[in-house]
C-alpha cells in the first residue's frame, strides 16, 4: 500500500498537552481551517459584522493537532517575523465541529485493514478506515468516506465509508462521486419516491374554479432542446376597450401546491436546496414524476400555475400588475433556436409539439420588441454587462466526450431572461410596496447583490491603469457600474478584454439569499428577488409561499428562521456551481487525453507565483503552465498587476495576454491538464 509520510507533523500523544499552552501574546480566533496538500493550514478567520477582516493565520503541520481541512476549530496566534513583514502564525487548541464534507479516495484493504488513498489537494493523509465502517466496500472501489476522529497511535485520521461509488474510472462512478465529494445526494430516499408517485394532478373542475383561466389565451415556452422540466411560459394578449394595452402574462409552474411544507418531498427538496447540473445529467430537486411531469408546463396540457401578469401601454410601460394562481395550457414547447428562427422570420418552423401557431410567431415578434426596451432601459439604470462565453461539453451515449462548443448567446436567450428578470423584480417590489403600506416588516426572500468594496474597486481601477485605461473616479458605486460598462464596452475587442472580464467579475461581491434588502447591484435593482424557478430552486418555492400567504392576508412567517433557511440555500447553491464545474473540468481534461503533444493558441487568464493559467481559444479548456517550466528567465509575480515579469529580459505576461501551448499531460483523477509555453 502506498503511504505518505505521517509523521511529517509530529507525534498528537507528544503534543496533546501543549493544545492549552498559550503565550502572553498569543490571541484566539476562530475560524475554518483550509488545508494543503502539503500538510500545513490556514485558519480563514470568522469576523463579526462590522469588525475589520482578520488576515488568514498561518498554522504548521505540526501545530494542527489533528485538526483537517474544513474544521470549525480555535486557534492561538502570535505575530512571527517573515520576510513580508510580521504576520500571525497559529496552533490550533480545540476542534469544534469536524467538517460533514466527505472525501473520495479508492479503498486498499490489507492484512483485514482497510485505508482510503486520496486525492484531494486538501487532504495530505490516507485515510484509516474504523472498524465495522467498510459499508461493504470493495478492494479498489471509489467510495465517499466521512473523517470521523484521529487515531493518536497511527498519526493518521480515521473514517468511516458512507457511499461506494463503483470502479474508478467509469462515468457514472465518476459523476457520482463529484457529487458526493461537494455532499450532494445523486439519489431520492425510497420514501421521498413514493410520495412522489401518490401526489395526484389537482386537475379538478373545483381546483380551476379557484384560478384565473389562461387556458384561451396563447402561451409557450423556451428552453434547452435537451430539456425536460419547463418551469416558465408567457402568454400575450391585447386588452382593453380598444385593445390599446398589450397584457403579458408570466407563468410560473405551482409547485407550491403540490409540494407542502414539512413533508418529505418538501424536507428532501431544502436539504438539495436547488437542482444540480452536471455536463451528462441532472440531479433534480424534486422527484421526476414532479420536476418532469406534474409541474412541467408541456404543450397541449393543462397545468397549474402561479402567475405574474402585467398590463403594457402603447409605451411599453407597465401600468398594471397582478399576482395570482392560475391554469394555464401552452400551445407551443420551443427550442431556443426554434424561436430565434421565428425571429429570424424563417417560415414554417416545426418543433417537437408541432409547428409554431400564428398566434406565437405573432406574439414573439411583441415580446421581443419589449424584451429589448426592458434591457435598454436596465442598463441605462446601470446593470453590469458582462459578457464572457459559455461553453458546451458534448458527450455520446456513454457519457464520453466528444465536442466542446461555445456557446452561442442568441436574441431567444436574453428575451426569455428579461421576461424572468421582470417577473423577479415586480414581486420584490410588490412586497416592498405592501410592507410600507400596512407598516408590517412581512419578511421575505431577496435575491441579493452588495456593491464591490471601496478597496476591490480601487485594486481594479489600478489594474486596468497597467494596460492604459483611466476609469474616472466616481462619487456613487452606482457611478462606478456605468464607468465599468464603458470600460468593458472599449476593451471589448482588445487582448486583454478577457483578462479584465475576469478581473472585473473577481471584484464584485457574490450574490446570496436573504431576508434583508439591500438591492441587486449588478443588475441595477433596488428589489430583486427569485420567483421563476421553483422546479430547481427552493428560494423560489419560498418566495410562491410568502407571497400567496401576504396576498390573502396571512403573516406568520418567522424572520429569524427565514434567514437561517436563507444562509442554508446560499451555500447548497454555491456547492452546486462548484460540482457543476468539477464535472466540465473533469470531461474537459478526459476531452484533452487523446490531445498529449498537440499545440493550441490560448489567452492568459490567471497568473500566479507557481505559474499562469491559460485557456485555449477554441474551446476554453483551461491549463497550467508550471513558473518552473520557463526556463528561459527567472520570472517574479507581481499581486498587483497580476504579472510575470523576466528578471534579466524583462519579459512580461499578463492576463489576457495571447500565447502558445502544448498539451503536456492530462490528469484526469486530479482533473488536471499541464501545458507548456511554446511562445
Amino acid at each position: 500500500m502506498s503511504r505518505r509520510n505521517y509523521k511529517k507533523g509530529g507525534s498528537h500523544k507528544d503534543r496533546r498537552n501543549k493544545q492549552n499552552k498559550k503565550t502572553s501574546r498569543a490571541k484566539e480566533y476562530t475560524g475554518t481551517l483550509s488545508m494543503t496538500r502539503e500538510g500545513f493550514a490556514f485558519l480563514l478567520v470568522n469576523t463579526v459584522q462590522g469588525e475589520a477582516p482578520v488576515d488568514d493565520i498561518f498554522l504548521p503541520a505540526r501545530k494542527l493537532n489533528g485538526a483537517l481541512h474544513g474544521d470549525t476549530v480555535r486557534v492561538a496566534a502570535i505575530p512571527r517575523a517573515t520576510k513580508n513583514g510580521r504576520k500571525n502564525e497559529g496552533e490550533v487548541i480545540h476542534i469544534l465541529e469536524r467538517s460533514s464534507k466527505p472525501y473520495i479516495g479508492i479503498v486498499q484493504i490489507v492484512n483485514h485493514e482497510a485505508y482510503v488513498i486520496t486525492d484531494s489537494k486538501n487532504m495530505p493523509f490516507d485515510i484509516q478506515v474504523v472498524r465495522d465502517g467498510l459499508n461493504e466496500a470493495k478492494n479498489g472501489q471509489k467510495v465517499a468516506v466521512l473523517v470521523t476522529g484521529w487515531d493518536q497511535r497511527n498519526n493518521l485520521p480515521m473514517g468511516k465509508i458512507t457511499d461506494v461509488l463503483g470502479i474508478p474510472g467509469e462515468n457514472n462512478t465518476e459523476m457520482h462521486a463529484i457529487l458526493a465529494e461537494f455532499g450532494l445526494p445523486y439519489r431520492f430516499d425510497r420514501e421521498v419516491e413514493e410520495e412522489a408517485e401518490t401526489t395526484e394532478d389537482g386537475l379538478t373542475a373545483r381546483e380551476f374554479e379557484n384560478r384565473r383561466d389562461f387556458r384561451e389565451v396563447p402561451a409557450f415556452t423556451i428552453d434547452p432542446a435537451d430539456a425536460k422540466d419547463y418551469d416558465d411560459a408567457l402568454s400575450f394578449r391585447r386588452t382593453g376597450e380598444s385593445n390599446e394595452l398589450m397584457e403579458v402574462g408570466v407563468h410560473i409552474a405551482d409547485v407550491s401546491y403540490y409540494v407542502k411544507p414539512e413533508t418529505l418531498m418538501d424536507q428532501a427538496a431544502y436539504e438539495r436546496g436547488n437542482s444540480v447540473y452536471l455536463v451528462d445529467r441532472t440531479v433534480p430537486m424534486l422527484p421526476e414524476k414532479l420536476s418532469n411531469k406534474l409541474c412541467s408546463l408541456r404543450p397541449h396540457e393543462d397545468k397549474l400555475c402561479f402567475s405574474a401578469v402585467f398590463s403594457f401601454d402603447n409605451n411599453y410601460k407597465v401600468v398594471s400588475r397582478w399576482f395570482g394562481r392560475t391554469v394555464i395550457r401552452s400551445s407551443c414547447r420551443m427550442a431556443y433556436e426554434e424561436a430565434q428562427a421565428v425571429l429570424d422570420k424563417v417560415p414554417d418552423v416545426m418543433t417537437d409539439s408541432g409547428p409554431v401557431p400564428e398566434p406565437i410567431r405573432d406574439g414573439l415578434f411583441f415580446l421581443h420588441a419589449l424584451a429589448h426596451r426592458l434591457r435598454k432601459e436596465r442598463f441605462r439604470r446601470g446593470a453590469i454587462a458582462f459578457e464572457r462565453p459559455e461553453v458546451k461539453v458534448q458527450v455520446d451515449e456513454k457519457g464520453a466526450p466528444v465536442n466542446i462548443r461555445v456557446k452561442e448567446q442568441l436574441d431567444s436567450h436574453w428575451l426569455i431572461e428579461e421576461f424572468m428578470l421582470l417577473a423577479n423584480r415586480e414581486v420584490a417590489e410588490f412586497i416592498e410596496r405592501k410592507r410600507k403600506k400596512n407598516g408590517n416588516p412581512l419578511p421575505f426572500v431577496y435575491r441579493v447583490h452588495e456593491p464591490p468594496a471601496e478597496d476591490k474597486m480601487t485594486a481594479f481601477q489600478n489594474f486596468v491603469h497597467h494596460f492604459g485605461y483611466d476609469m474616472k473616479k466616481t462619487k456613487t458605486v452606482r457611478d462606478y457600474a456605468r464607468e465599468l460598462n464603458k470600460l468593458l464596452e472599449t476593451a471589448r475587442e482588445k487582448p486583454e478584454a478577457g483578462g479584465i472580464v475576469i478581473m472585473a467579475l473577481r471584484s464584485m461581491a457574490r450574490a446570496h439569499y436573504t431576508t434583508q434588502n439591500v438591492g441587486h447591484y449588478g443588475l441595477a435593482f433596488d428589489h430583486y428577488t427569485h420567483f421563476t424557478s421553483p422546479i430547481r430552486r427552493y428560494s423560489d418555492l419560498m418566495v410562491h409561499r410568502l407571497l400567496w400567504d401576504y396576498l390573502n392576508g396571512e403573516k406568520n412567517a418567522s424572520p429569524d428562521h427565514m434567514e437561517a433557511m436563507c444562509t442554508h440555500i446560499s451555500q447548497r447553491e454555491q456547492l452546486a456551481t462548484e460540482a457543476e464545474r468539477a464535472s466540465i473540468k473533469y470531461k474537459m481534461v478526459e476531452y484533452m487525453q487523446d490531445k498529449v503533444g498537440q499545440e493550441f493558441d490560448g489567452v492568459i487568464t490567471g497568473l500566479t507565483e507557481w505559474g499562469m493559467y491559460v485557456e485555449l481559444e477554441e474551446t476554453q479548456v483551461e491549463g497550467m503552465v508550471a513558473l518552473r517550466e520557463l526556463k528561459d528567465d527567472y520570472y517574479v509575480y507581481d499581486k498587483e498587476t497580476l504579472t510575470l515579469t523576466g528578471s534579466h529580459t524583462g519579459k512580461l505576461y499578463s492576463l489576457g495576454q495571447k500565447v502558445r501551448i502544448r498539451v503536456d499531460r492530462a490528469n484526469l483523477e486530479q482533473k488536471q491538464l499541464d501545458y507548456q509555453l511554446i511562445q
